[in-house]
């Protein structure tokens, strides 16, 4: 499924019609892949979307989808990757959906809420935080960027193979740290370095949960330490309507250290927001 000048929308699953689709927002920096082991264990009947974010995949790189959204194509924005998400999901007619992100896709989802508020029908925080970074991250995020755009390599970001991994898993699944290389390499530097400027401006998101009345569901992995439980309950305890899970032995990339309870928990939000 493409939209001309947009983002690239993966269809991976194909529900029955005129039920809420689920629409699933990939971390930093990956691309829709890394739900493929959640949507394999959702039951039902769910129409499950996917985007590449800016860059990201097979989409337009994110000054081109700042372009085609009449944006300022020099200031890398989350606010940017919501709005292209929204474009491109009306684009394919779809008006209402259930939301749910991990990481950065969590920040692109808290990001839909504020600016397309009537998208979101239930909203799904995954390994992810709502507030701003602190100076130190910001600054490192810019540094990343640069070298990456210097070097014209992603090789500044490949040790997050590892770090995105929860201490468990370091040690018992390599395997998955390869696969997590395999994807950070099909990634283009400009991605990555526009993603990291994006992300090191985002804003505080937490008062934006506080006003957001559909359900949600909080998810964090037990050993994630790049937005651990901690920052999870912060944004449980702002949204109004929100179930917190903690998936023990798992890190910051549940979706595949642990698939089966973050597919329990978004089989859940679907039920909720479907309700």
């Amino acid at each position: 499924m493409t939209t001309d000048g947009m983002l690239q929308l993966h269809t991976l699953r194909r529900g029955a019609p005129g039920r809420l689709p689920l629409v699933l927002l990939h971390g930093f920096p990956l691309d829709h892949r890394m739900w493929l082991d959640v949507t394999d264990l959702l039951a039902g009947d769910p129409t499950v979307l996917a985007p590449d974010l800016p860059g990201f995949g097979t989409s337009p790189t994110g000054p081109d989808v700042a372009e085609a959204l009449g944006a300022d194509t020099a200031v890398p924005s989350v606010d940017v990757m919501a709005d292209g998400v929204a474009s491109a999901l009306r684009a394919a007619g779809v008006e209402r959906a259930v939301v749910a992100g991990l990481s950065m896709g969590g920040y692109v989802a808290m990001a839909l809420v504020e600016r397309h508020p009537g998208l979101v029908a239930g909203l799904g925080l995954v390994d992810t935080k709502s507030t701003a970074d602190p100076d130190e991250a910001r600054a490192k995020r810019l540094q990343v960027a640069d070298t990456v755009t210097a070097e014209m390599r992603v090789d500044a970001v490949l040790g997050m193979r590892t770090s995105l991994l929860g201490a468990t898993n370091r040690v018992t699944r390599p395997d998955l740290a390869e696969r997590i290389e395999r994807w950070i390499r099909d990634q283009g530097p400009h991605a990555v370095a526009w993603a990291q400027r994006a992300m090191a401006a985002r804003p505080d998101r937490t008062a934006v949960l506080a006003g957001f009345t559909g359900p949600a569901v909080v998810v964090v992995g037990g050993e994630d330490e790049l937005a651990p439980v901690p920052a999870a309950q912060h944004m449980a305890d702002a949204l109004p309507d929100a179930e917190l899970v903690v998936v023990p032995a798992a890190g910051h990339m549940t979706s595949n250290e642990s698939p089966e309870p973050v597919a329990a928990a978004l089989q859940g939000l679907l039920r909720r927001a479907g309700d």
